[in-house]
């Protein structure tokens, strides 16, 4: 179950930054961040209102915690994004995103077995491989300090939010996203006043920003429950495969085309997948 759960988040991630990065390229990063948390806070709302829990303050500050690394991972991955340096943001955002929450269930004292972690390594190539795009005719060879930086701050603030939401108790049910979503929005808030951006999405962006937005918080809601079930080790390697979906809905969307790399990504995330799931 942990592994269908965190499969599930991988894809509805990757269907989220998807629909986020073209709205970025349509308005100020900050305000499609804010909007797009705005309405996946209104849908975890009602989720909460159903479902209840029982959440202590423990939980509470975690959930906040982990809220405002996502937040911050969230902006940088949709500026990145929108600034055409996909094919460096998203690889090593992905990597990072993955490797943090290893190294920290690892530390924890969690033992994947052997073929697990064939399967942890194997995944982590996968992504690399998946999120590269060929450089363009003339394009400059290596990339900008800029974009690595993008990339990395925003894997490490991704991999928090991984490890932090884990700390959670499941009898708190979906609270701990609540108190996350609340402090990533206003976090956000307050970087675009500070930076004086403006937080308004036009409206011909704005239903795939409210899209993005509902579909990253169900995301969030399907890794918290595989976490729940799994291994923060294997769990957020699985969840962080979510590019594999982006470029996917690329090439039908978008009609873009699947270069030879980014196959050879996408087998090596089945056998990845098959490794983790077959311990």
């Amino acid at each position: 179950m942990a592994v269908l759960l965190a499969l599930a988040s991988a894809a509805t991630y990757g269907a989220a930054d998807f629909l986020g990065g073209l709205s970025s390229r349509r308005a100020p990063a900050v305000a499609v961040t804010l909007v797009s948390q705005a309405a996946g806070l209104v849908v975890l709302l009602c989720a909460v209102a159903v479902l209840g829990g029982s959440p202590t303050r423990a939980d509470l500050a975690w959930g906040a915690a982990s809220g405002l690394a996502g937040g911050v991972g969230l902006l940088l991955l949709y500026r990145g994004l929108a600034g055409g340096t996909m094919s460096v943001v998203a690889p090593i955002t992905a990597v990072c995103a993955a490797a943090v929450p290893v190294g920290a269930g690892l530390a924890m004292g969690e033992r994947p077995s052997a073929l697990a972690l064939t399967g942890v390594v194997v995944a982590l190539l996968a992504i690399v491989l998946v999120s590269r795009e060929e450089a363009p005719a003339g394009a400059p060879r290596g990339p900008g300090t800029a974009a690595v930086r993008t990339a990395l701050l925003a894997g490490v603030a991704f991999g928090l939010f991984f490890v932090l939401l884990e700390r959670t108790g499941d009898e708190a049910g979906l609270w701990p996203l609540v108190t996350a979503r609340g402090g990533s929005i206003a976090l956000l808030a307050a970087i675009g006043q500070v930076a004086g951006e403006p937080l308004r999405v036009p409206r011909a962006a704005l239903g795939g920003v409210l899209a993005a937005g509902i579909l990253d918080m169900t995301a969030n809601v399907l890794y918290l429950l595989a976490v729940r079930e799994g291994l923060l080790s294997l769990v957020a390697v699985l969840s962080s495969l979510y590019p594999a979906s982006t470029v996917l809905l690329a090439t039908v969307v978008l009609r873009e085309r699947l270069h030879p790399v980014q196959r050879t990504g996408l087998a090596a995330a089945a056998a990845a997948v098959a490794l983790i799931a077959a311990t």
